[in-house]
């Protein structure tokens, strides 16, 4: 189970940072062609969100590897876990429904790791 939780903590990892270094470092109006919301919403909102899923990236990883803070993980799992459930929650308001079943698995994923990482198979 240790190995299963490092592969889902990689995996959501490689995801959120590729997302947050997307939504931090491109122009919104590039950001609007593949992320439809990106223009409806302020800039400042969109880098923050973006900034959210880098230091959580961020978090998944480096207090398990290096040994330090290692409670931050889960943590980190745990924030994802709901900014992922807020937005579920902003996509079924604008009605973009396909967005929400990506939401929905990585929402699943981050809950396995925390729940993991908090109890049976904590470092």
């Amino acid at each position: 189970m240790n190995v299963l939780l490092w592969v889902l903590q990689g995996l959501l990892a490689a995801m959120f940072a590729m997302a947050g270094v997307m939504k931090t470092t491109q122009p919104i109006d590039k950001l609007s062609g593949t992320l439809p919301y990106a223009k409806d919403l302020a800039p400042g909102t969109v880098r923050l969100i973006g900034a959210v899923e880098l230091a959580a990236a961020l978090g998944l990883i480096l207090p398990a590897v290096t040994g330090i803070a290692v409670v931050l993980t889960p943590l980190a799992a745990v924030g994802l876990a709901v900014v992922m459930a807020l937005a579920g929650a902003f996509h079924l308001r604008r009605g973009e429904y396909s967005a929400i079943g990506m939401n929905a698995v990585l929402l699943i994923l981050s809950v396995v790791v925390a729940w993991g990482r908090f109890g049976p198979y904590s470092f």
